[in-house]
């Protein structure tokens, strides 16, 4: 059985996992915090335009058991909110548990507060990884999923200081990007003005510290918008977010809040006084990032050249997923990214040819255009995701946004691709 070594537990790290396993892999999944999710315990949005259509792409080809997850803990479905429609909010208070129970559950390995500092390779392949107190870690496949936020010295070159969000660098320490440690040279994405990363989108207000007014609101319809007064409207601070497809007037005229367990705060960062003097806000209180009313953490800054199968360029062994593969928002995009390179590791083990999933599906159309966009000066400005910006118009123009799951099925099965990562390699 061949062992498939993954760096990283977030969602791409999770589906890639799932996958692997599904395929005959004998899974090991390193996280350098003590929590499975990353950004998945401070993000909840689900099923929002295009990424509907991905889910249930993912759900045919097979990795169904986190969206199930994510069904299951939602605490409102189909929602809709300033350019977004059917819109599925999971709680964010609940969802580490329930993953980590079920890759127990798989029989896939954990191992957290592991975190993973340097490669040992043999040529263009990596045979071992090493932790950050010197202990070497064979394998025979190994999957990045790192994400591209941290170490502190980026928030505090790119952006306003560590903020100290969910991630905690300063507690466990950095991340560190393993393709650039095995010589690839990673890939900075850049902001309109050319300087590199972007914010993280949202922020997380603690529920109990709004008012009474604002929870009810939450609580019974998911979402609660409240215009702003009009000297704090402030359209340019809409350019600096990661997540352009909530880069809309309304999120600048307006406060919108989602009710994800936490009141989600669509907005990069929001100065704490001048929340305050809204009405409502009187009390509010960040949850995550903590120091959310100056900053919050800075992205983009560690991508790897891969191919659309997700294996990484010039190494034999090494593929990636979620941010660490691209300019990609979203939890979504991290299982659909994840899942395929899980399936394709098992591949990878076994010599067989590696699956690039077809354009004519959203997700493989996603992995294949950001590919050839990142390529681009411009490109590097972009972020890809299902729920919004020009690439949701892209899935519209090419009619693969689709919300019949019956006809997604036909779809599927035409291309022989149905249960495809519920297969047993061998």
């Amino acid at each position: 059985m061949s062992k498939i070594v993954i760096v990283g537990g977030g969602w791409a790290g999770c589906a890639a996992a799932i996958t692997a396993k599904k395929a005959g892999g004998d899974v090991h999944l390193y996280e350098r915090t003590d929590l499975l999710l990353g950004l998945g315990n401070v993000g909840g949005i689900m099923r929002n335009n295009g990424r509907f259509t991905a889910a249930e792409e993912t759900i045919l080809l097979g990795n169904d058991e986190l969206f199930t997850i994510t069904d299951a803990t939602s605490r409102h479905r189909n929602i809709e909110f300033p350019g977004h429609r059917h819109a599925s909010l999971y709680d964010v208070t609940i969802i580490e548990p329930k993953v980590r129970k079920l890759l127990l559950n798989l029989g896939i390995h954990l191992y957290l507060q592991h975190r993973i500092v340097d490669v040992i390779k043999d040529g263009s392949k990596i045979i071992k990884v090493k932790t950050f107190d010197g202990e070497t870690i064979e394998g025979d496949v190994f999957i990045e999923t790192t994400g591209s936020t941290g170490p502190m010295g980026n928030c505090t070159k790119y952006g306003n200081g560590c903020a100290m969000c969910v991630l905690r660098c300063p507690s466990f320490g950095p991340r560190v990007s393993l393709s650039q440690k095995a010589g690839v040279n990673d890939i900075l994405g850049q902001r309109a003005d050319g300087s590199y990363g972007a914010f993280s989108g949202s922020c997380k207000l603690n529920k109990n510290s709004l008012s009474e007014e604002l929870r009810t609101i939450l609580n019974e319809k998911g979402v609660a918008i409240i215009p702003v007064p009009k000297n704090q409207v402030n359209h340019e601070k809409l350019k600096m977010k990661v997540c352009q497809q909530y880069a809309l007037n309304e999120y600048a005229e307006n406060i919108i809040l989602l009710d994800t367990g936490h009141a989600k705060l669509m907005a990069p960062f929001y100065p704490l006084e001048k929340l305050r003097s809204i009405k409502g806000f009187e009390n509010a209180k960040f949850e995550d990032p903590y120091s959310g009313g100056i900053g919050n953490s800075i992205r983009y800054l560690s991508i790897a050249p891969r191919n659309n199968t997700m294996k990484v360029a010039s190494l034999q062994n090494l593929l990636c997923a979620g941010e660490k593969s691209g300019l990609f928002v979203g939890h979504t995009e991290a299982i659909v990214t994840g899942s395929l390179a899980g399936h394709n590791s098992v591949r990878v083990a076994l010599g067989m040819p590696l699956l690039e999933l077809p354009i004519n599906l959203a997700s493989g159309d996603l992995i294949a255009y950001a590919n050839e966009r990142i390529l681009t000066e411009s490109g590097l400005q972009e972020r890809f995701t299902f729920a919004g910006g020009d690439y949701f118009k892209r899935m519209k123009k090419n009619n693969l946004y689709i919300t019949e799951i019956e006809t997604l099925k036909i779809k599927i099965n035409r291309l022989n691709l149905l249960n495809i990562y519920n297969e047993r390699l061998k």
